[in-house]
């Protein structure tokens, strides 16, 4: 049996924000989110957050999570009122794990690459040996002002020594302390009450519990950017490069072409196949799928929306869509609030679509806006059709049959109704619904008065 204990009560000072720093955002989730997200492959039967500045905005956030998320079980939410070093954080979990059998994983809350089989690893080492606890290690290109870490040819834990009490032989050693552990809980909770703020900062460490226990073996971490800390803005941008970095090239090894990977971000929720083609300054975010033989961008965005097959997007922004394959959407198009096309449909330049449906072979070329409108199969849209769907109270739905046309500069006034096989002429304001298979004039007359022109003072 795994409990995870998840420290997350501490403020963050040098992130500079009054938000809490496990709530600050990496990629398409919070710091927090990621731990979670990590832990879920070992199946913890217990996952306790600790919590303490701002811990209702904490709770809130996860709780949100929950409720989204089927997937993760309950969370248990542990209050830190003073953060009094990590030790004090696993001291508030005696009484919460009381008659737990079985072993504590702690993890900190600003700690978001680590990956699964990284943990699965750890605990499956600590199992093994039957230790009382195991830490992870990482060897550090620069090691300077972090606590190292030395034990024997068994890994077996020897000493771990903070950086400013090293000597000059000692600070050779690169092995750190990633401050990520897996304990027995019955030997950790023995000696908890032995903490003392004998040190520097006048803090409890759980370092300290580690002097009390035997065996403690060492598990090198193979990468070390995993146990990389985030405690400033720069530190979080250098994580999201990291993170970027892995989640492309896992792509590109899966088939997908990016063609500018630096200018090209991609959230670990998107899904991709193979044969999607990604071009430079385009950026997938949310839950997105795409499918084969789709190419996104150059410069386009895509966000919780739903991709076909063939599907050309170019120089736009799709959010909480769905399109279907072999439609064309671009240059300088905007698709939000749940629209969905058909297939072959084209969706041209300065169109706008809002909560509306298009059956298949739908064409909306150019300088349109359709908003909670329904259109059937091969309707032509005419340039600068409008919709009109907001009265100043209330959003109307616009309905349009199959194979209607719509002429240039056409204004429909919701609610309305536009039957199948009509043609809308140029310039016409439609107020009232048109049946099947006809023409409509909406528009005044055209007068023409010879020979009229402003005199000279401004009269006629």
């Amino acid at each position: 049996m795994v409990a995870v204990a998840i420290l997350a009560a501490g403020r963050g000072t040098r992130m500079k924000s009054d938000l809490p720093k496990v709530l600050h955002r990496l990629g398409g989730r919070s710091l927090v989110e990621w731990i979670l997200t990590n832990v879920q492959d070992i199946h913890p039967i217990r996952q306790l957050v600790i919590v303490g500045y701002r811990s209702n905005l904490v709770t809130d956030a996860l709780t949100n999570l929950q409720d989204l998320d089927q997937a993760l079980p309950q969370l248990e939410f542990v209050e830190q009122p003073e953060q009094l070093g990590t030790g004090h954080a696993v001291q508030q979990l005696i009484p919460y794990l009381q008659g737990f059998d079985g072993d504590l994983l702690v993890l900190n809350g600003d700690v978001p690459l680590l990956r699964p089989q990284t943990l699965k690893q750890m605990l499956q080492v600590h199992q093994e040996r039957q230790n009382a606890a195991t830490i992870l290690a990482a060897q550090m290109p620069d090691p300077s002002g972090l606590g190292r870490v030395f034990c024997d040819q068994e890994n077996i834990l020897q000493e771990i020594v903070e950086d400013r009490d090293c000597t000059p032989t000692q600070k050779q050693n690169c092995r750190i302390n990633a401050g990520i552990y897996c304990f027995r809980w019955a030997d950790l909770a023995r000696v908890l009450p032995k903490l003392t703020t004998n040190n520097d900062q006048q803090e409890y460490y759980i370092t300290d519990a580690v002097n009390y226990l035997q065996p403690v073996t060492v598990v090198d971490v193979e990468d070390y950017q995993e146990v990389l800390g985030i405690n400033d803005r720069k530190q979080l941008a250098d994580a999201y490069t990291v993170l970027q970095t892995r989640i492309k090239d896992d792509w590109m090894r899966k088939g997908v072409t990016l063609v500018d990977p630096n200018s090209i971000t991609i959230d670990d929720t998107v899904e991709l196949e193979p044969d999607v083609v990604i071009e430079p300054q385009t950026h997938l975010r949310g839950k997105t799928r795409i499918c084969s033989g789709s190419q996104i961008g150059p410069g386009s965005l895509i966000e919780n929306s739903q991709i076909g097959r063939q599907v050309t997007v170019f120089y736009s922004v799709v959010t909480d869509s769905a399109i279907a394959e072999g439609t064309r959407v671009g240059p300088y198009a905007h698709l939000r609030g749940h629209t969905e096309t058909g297939s072959a449909c084209r969706i041209g330049n300065f169109v706008e679509l809002k909560n509306t449906k298009l059956g298949d072979r739908t064409n909306v070329a150019h300088l349109s806006y359709l908003g909670d409108t329904t259109a059937g199969s091969q309707v032509n849209v005419g340039a600068g059709t409008i919709t009109a769907n907001y009265d100043g109270v209330k959003k109307h739905p616009t309905v349009i049959g199959d194979r209607s046309k719509t002429g240039s500069n056409s204004v429909l006034v919701a609610p309305i109704t536009i039957g199948e096989d009509v043609n809308i002429a140029a310039g016409s304001t439609i107020t009232e619904d048109v049946p099947n298979d006809c023409l409509v004039i909406a528009r005044s007359r055209q007068i023409v008065k010879p020979g009229w022109r402003l005199k000279a003072n401004g009269g006629r």
